[in-house]
This record gives structure tokens, C-alpha cells and sequence, in this order.
């Protein structure tokens, strides 16, 4: 897996500590001190589904959740640490890009503790290459379903509230699939070009020509120096014109993602800023249809959209 996401994994040897003095302190497996199943997401786009599912009877919490920073540099600190030996339910992406709730997890071992990894969910291989699984329509319904239903095994009381939240759940997600089909036949094969693979599944479901090399793509994500000539390509799309929009991961700016910032802005090309944790003030359905929205805006009056 990437150099950089593999940063996200570095966990301090005092938080590793910290856990194991915390183990006896979790709560029963079924409700918190209140009465609520704890539930932690990796990323605050996955504890926002399992709160909308989990509604007045879930605690949920987000480790990652500052839309400000970048999420490939995370460390584990004591706090993480001990918000996670108190939680019931976890809710991760996988694919390596969140390995440190695994080990933090093992840190603090609690038997009746569900796990629920979107990797897994969706049945992929570790050798999938984008691992921004929250940008592929197809994911969040497959979590919710896996959410609810652990919800509903903790709390069999409240089984059809949580399966009831979870309809109105997909229901809501009708409204950026189906601007995601008209999308595609308004815009279908608009040449665009990225920096990071952050959005590129919702880009593909859009039917969006993704111009930028994927090793190049690769290379920004896993926080290496792109090839000259992908590099050459890359400037090409800019001074040649050949892309209608630029999306870059707005939480992640370097020298690199820099230059192709001053290139689209110099050579008249929209700019959207994609995000890897939810930006605040938005549940996820409702920043999904934000970013196609913007890249909407981009390529129709070619308004730039670089923060939500």
C-alpha cells in the first residue's frame, strides 16, 4: 500500500500504552454509559452514516474529521486511543488507509466488539488500487446495510428503527445518483484532469473523462515525485487546453499540486477542491451531491469551486 496512507498508520508507542491501561474501561457490549451504542467511524464520513442510521440511539464519533488537514499524515494519539477502547461498533474504510484503528483495536481487545471495514463489505481485494471507497456510489448503501443490521443485533428492541433510518438512508442517496445519471448524459466524457484518485470513482459513475495519468495519480497519492514525462503530460492538459476542469484534494497542497494550481489558473481552467473527510456542516449524502454540483458549475459557466 501508498507511502503516504501508510503514514495514516503510524501509531505512537504511548498511545499503543495508553490503550491496554484502558482496556477495562469499556463499556458493556450493547449501550454506552447512557444507554447508547458507541460507535467510532475512522473518518467522520463514515460515523455520519452510522449516526443517521443509528439516530437517538447511537454516540457516534469521528477520529479523522478536520477537513483542514491532511488525512495521509494522521498518528494515533492517547485520546484516539481511548475514544476507541470504549467503542462497540467501528466503522473503517480499509485498504490500508486506516490501518491504525486495526492496531489500536487489537490494543484494546474487546470480544462482543463489531467491526465493520467498507473493504470487506464490498468484498475487494487489498490490491485495489484507489483506496476512496466513499466516493464510489455503490459503497455507503452496502455500509449502512452492515451498520444496521449490527445495530439491530446489539439492540433487537430497536431492529425496525434502525432499518427504518436505513431506508430513508437510501432514499436519500436517489438525489445524487440520479444527478449522477443525468450527469452523464449532459456531460458524459468531459475530459478532466486530478492530481489525487480522492474522487475519481464518482468521476467514473459520472462517465467523465479522466485525463491524468493514473501513475502520475498514484505517484501524488503515495507522496513520490511523478515520472517527467507523466509530469510533461500533466502540464500539457493545462497549456494545451485539453481539460475543462481541474480537481485537486483540497486537504492536501504541496509544490506539485501548486504548480498545477498556478497552471489552471493561468491558462483559464475551472478549478474544484475534493475532500477526503467530510467538510463541515454536511452530512454525506448532501456534500456528495455538493462536489458534482461544483464540477457541474465548473464545466457549464466555468466557475471555479475550490472550498465548500
Amino acid at each position: 500500500m501508498s507511502v503516504r496512507i501508510k503514514r495514516m498508520a503510524a501509531i505512537g508507542l504511548a498511545a499503543l500504552a495508553v490503550t491496554g491501561a484502558l482496556t477495562g474501561c469499556s463499556q458493556s457490549a450493547s449501550t454506552g454509559s447512557n444507554g447508547k451504542i458507541v460507535v467510532v467511524g475512522a473518518e467522520n464520513e463514515y460515523s455520519d452514516v452510522a449516526a443517521q442510521i443509528g439516530g437517538k440511539y447511537v454516540a457516534a464519533k469521528a477520529i479523522m474529521s478536520n477537513p483542514n488537514t491532511d488525512p495521509h499524515t494522521f498518528e494515533a494519539s492517547a485520546s484516539v486511543a481511548k475514544e476507541l477502547s470504549s467503542a462497540q461498533l467501528l466503522v473503517q474504510n480499509g485498504l490500508g488507509y486506516d490501518d491504525f484503528m486495526t492496531k489500536l483495536a487489537k490494543a484494546s481487545p474487546n470480544a462482543s466488539r463489531k467491526v465493520i471495514v467498507a473493504q470487506h463489505v464490498l468484498g475487494l481485494p487489498d490490491s485495489t488500487r484507489n483506496p476512496h471507497l466513499w466516493y464510489d456510489p455503490k459503497t455507503m448503501p452496502a455500509v449502512a446495510e452492515r451498520i444496521a443490521a449490527d445495530l439491530g443485533s446489539m439492540q433487537p428492541s430497536h431492529k425496525q428503527y434502525f432499518q427504518h433510518n436505513l431506508a430513508t438512508f437510501k432514499r436519500s442517496l436517489e438525489t445524487w445518483t440520479n444527478q449522477l445519471a443525468s450527469f452523464k448524459q449532459s456531460h458524459g466524457d468531459a475530459p478532466v484532469a486530478v492530481t489525487e484518485p480522492v474522487a475519481d470513482y464518482a468521476l467514473q459513475a459520472a462517465g467523465v473523462d479522466i485525463k491524468t495519468p493514473w501513475s502520475l495519480q498514484s505517484a501524488i497519492m503515495n507522496d513520490t515525485d511523478p515520472s517527467p514525462q507523466n509530469s510533461a503530460a500533466q502540464d500539457a492538459l493545462f497549456t494545451g487546453k485539453q481539460v475543462k476542469a481541474f480537481l485537486y484534494n483540497q486537504q492536501v497542497t504541496d509544490s506539485i499540486t501548486s504548480h498545477y494550481l498556478s497552471l489552471a489558473h493561468d491558462n483559464g481552467i475551472p478549478v474544484v477542491g475534493v475532500y477526503e473527510t467530510m467538510p463541515t456542516g454536511y452530512h454525506y449524502q448532501k456534500w456528495m451531491e455538493a462536489e458534482l454540483t461544483a464540477l457541474q458549475k465548473a464545466l457549464t459557466s466555468g466557475t471555479s469551486t475550490e472550498k465548500l
